[in-house]
């Protein structure tokens, strides 16, 4: 099975300023390269918005997606509104403490996908987390936004980390085979293996932040996705990249 994860788009809202970045055409752009692709599903991890969750951007991500005729999952960033998201895209899967979290068989892979778009996740969805984990029993897939590690981001490391990343770690860390987790958030691209817990950043369709600076610094506008293939208990994914547009 193929997979097309898109991460951060941050779409603003007509003639809004997104820091000369022309984004709605780099989502676009990106949506051309995952058709050619040929994905069996796309999946994507948050931030559609530029900065708070807004119908009329959700409503024109929604068109494009339906247009592209493959099946497509959205779950929501810390720049989203998870209650709006769940109406807009007629999300039936949603759950208690207005969030997204649900989990899917993607061909024989067991997929969980988590809303840590409050930069945490309630003890309910902890406790949903803790019981998929002690109902599976091979290697598993999970989607959410934010990494649950330190990254070496600086900028995002010391303002914007993921406040119950131990209480993550230590359930994955309990589970006995493989997690695959694929985020984004940290406008980045990287990989970190801590013990059975493997963590994909994929880098945003917005732009990429300079991973050596304690300040936001935009390290390059070139915008990229992740191709995910899964088959049996094997998980292989790489990230291709295409050059973004500004608007200056």
């Amino acid at each position: 099975m193929k997979i097309a994860q898109i991460t951060d788009l941050h779409i603003g809202l007509v003639g809004q300023d997104t820091y000369k970045v022309d984004v709605r055409d780099n989502f676009l752009l990106i949506l051309g390269e995952v058709v050619f692709a040929e994905p069996d599903l796309v999946v994507i991890t948050g931030d559609l918005c530029f900065d708070i969750g807004e119908e009329s951007i959700y409503l024109w991500i929604k068109d494009k997606l339906d247009n592209l005729d493959i099946p497509y999952l959205v779950i929501p960033g810390n720049h989203d509104d998870s209650e709006m998201m769940m109406r807009i895209f007629e999300i039936d899967y949603s759950n208690s403490d207005d969030e997204i979290y649900f989990a899917k068989k993607l061909s024989k892979t067991t997929a969980l996908f988590l809303d840590s778009s409050k930069a945490s996740h309630s003890n309910n969805q902890k406790k949903w987390l803790k019981r998929q984990l002690h109902q599976a029993d091979k290697n598993i897939v999970v989607f959410t936004h934010h990494p649950p590690a330190k990254c070496n981001v600086h900028f995002m490391d010391n303002n914007y980390a993921l406040q119950d990343m131990d209480d993550i770690q230590k359930l994955f860390h309990a589970y006995q085979k493989n997690v695959y987790l694929f985020c984004g958030h940290y406008h980045t691209d990287k990989m970190i293996h801590l013990k059975n817990l493997n963590i994909f950043i994929t880098p945003a369709t917005y732009c990429q932040i300079d991973s050596n600076s304690t300040d936001f610094k935009v390290a390059s506008h070139r915008i990229g996705y992740r191709m995910i293939e899964l088959s049996k208990d094997s998980c292989m994914s790489s990230t291709r990249y295409i050059d973004g547009k500004s608007i200056v």
